[in-house]
Order: C-alpha cells, then sequence, then structure tokens
C-alpha cells in the first residue's frame, strides 16, 4: 500500500511493481495499491496484481485502503473512494472495516457452477468438500482453458454448513491461491443466495485467511447495498529504494 497523492511511484513500471510483490526477492505480495487524489472523493485506488498488471476491483484491498486512509488520517470513519469499477462507501468501525460493493444485476449458471461480476469476474463452483492438494491445479485448469483462458476468471469452490460458508479462491494475475479474495466472498455469497442456499441477512464467509461476512438486499434477482466487512492487520512501515 502506498501513498501516492504526490505521484513519486510510477504506474508505467510493471517490472519494479512485479519485482515488489516477489516473495523471495522483493517485499512480497499478491498486490500492489495505490492511493492517490481525485476530485471529488477522498481518494482514488490503483490497484495491481503481482505480475505488475493493472486488475479489476479488489475488496479486501478495497478495506485495506479504507483502513490506510483512516491511519494517515485523509478520513475519519466514513468514507466515499474511486476504483477502477466506480464510487465506493466504507465505514471504520471498531475493530473492522466495512465496505460497499457494487450492485449485481446480471448472473449466469448452470447445474453446476454461478458466472458473476463483483468488481471483478467470478467462477463459483459449490461441492460437499473442497479438495486440498488438488485445489490449485483443479482451479488452474479452468481459468487456463476455454472461455477463460485469454480474459481469464477468478475460479471459487465452496461448501455451506449451517448457513455458513468455507471457501477458497484461485486469483488470476495472481496466478495461484491467495489466502482472502473480498470480491470473491461477495461472490460466493450471492451465488449461494441465489441458489437458495443461505436466507437473507448477514452471511458468514470462512477463507483461508480469517473470516468475512456479506450483507445484501435482493429483489427480483438483482443484488444492491452490498457490504464486505471483516478486519484488518497492520504488518509492517518501511521505504522502498527503488
Amino acid at each position: 500500500m502506498i501513498d501516492n497523492r504526490q505521484k513519486r511511484f510510477d504506474h508505467s513500471n510493471k517490472r519494479l511493481i512485479k519485482k515488489m510483490c516477489t516473495r523471495h526477492f522483493g517485499i512480497g505480495a499478491d498486490e500492489l495499491i495505490l492511493l492517490e487524489n481525485a476530485e471529488g472523493f477522498d481518494f482514488r485506488m490503483v490497484y495491481f496484481n503481482s505480475d505488475g498488471n493493472e486488475s479489476t476491483m479488489c475488496g479486501n484491498g478495497g478495506r485495506c485502503i479504507i483502513q490506510f486512509a483512516h491511519d494517515i488520517e485523509i478520513i475519519e470513519s466514513t468514507t466515499t473512494f474511486i476504483a477502477i469499477d466506480g464510487p465506493h462507501k466504507g465505514k471504520v468501525l471498531e475493530n473492522q472495516i466495512s465496505l460497499e460493493m457494487q450492485n449485481v444485476l446480471s448472473i449466469n449458471e448452470n447445474e453446476t457452477r454461478t458466472e458473476l461480476d463483483t468488481g471483478s469476474p467470478h467462477y463459483v463452483e459449490f461441492m460437499d468438500k473442497i479438495p486440498s492438494e488438488d485445489f490449485v491445479m483443479l482451479a488452474r485448469t479452468i481459468r487456463k482453458n476455454p472461455p477463460y483462458a485469454v480474459e481469464g476468471i477468478n475460479v471459487n469452490f465452496a461448501t455451506v454448513n449451517q448457513n455458513t460458508i468455507q471457501m477458497r479462491t484461485y486469483e488470476r494475475g495472481v496466478e495461484d491461491e491467495t489466502l482472502a479474495c473480498g470480491t470473491g466472498a461477495t461472490a460466493v455469497a450471492i451465488a449461494a443466495h441465489k441458489r437458495g442456499l443461505v436466507p437473507n441477512g448477514e452471511i458468514p464467509i470462512k477463507v483461508q485467511g480469517g473470516n468475512l461476512t456479506v450483507s445484501f438486499v435482493e429483489e427480483g434477482g438483482n443484488y444492491s447495498n452490498i457490504w464486505l466487512t471483516g478486519s484488518t492487520e497492520f504488518v509492517f512501515l518501511g521505504n522502498i529504494n527503488a
């Protein structure tokens, strides 16, 4: 996460972004996010995958940048910021950060999978048990083959038990499993509701990296007032000699 309000970081330097995100020879990260000025908003969120390419919306990254903006005293308890998929609202709660996601008005599904865009495109498949050792291989096979091979898609496998969802996500751009995906958690919650697997209300989501909740309003198959909520954790502060 970089405070780039003074435009000191060069967006076009994909090689540097990739080097910074590399775990063995750089800082190590799934993504890099810049906080920049934006007229009419508290700030702009600019998000890059670890491959150096600017990508679509990241839900947990959105929650983290809200926390970051709060920590550097840009915002207090509420915010409105702009990202690649449009405006977002956010709330700084006592021990959590809540992010309003974009409305979902189109969902494609068949017997085995659901496809929807929650700021980023997602493939969702529900199963009795999520594969453990074979997860990355199976998810990568879906992502790398038609019809997803060119544009890519984030792949989510999930189970539902007593209205609680457990899930794992393979993210395009990272091209591996990530421990938490906010747009993925949102997609899985909505897909589960669409299939009648969970009721209305606040839906608990268990991901590899912790716990999230997703809430929304559904009317006529359209989903709005979608909020992604969870904790954030400060890891370290440092300077980069680029």
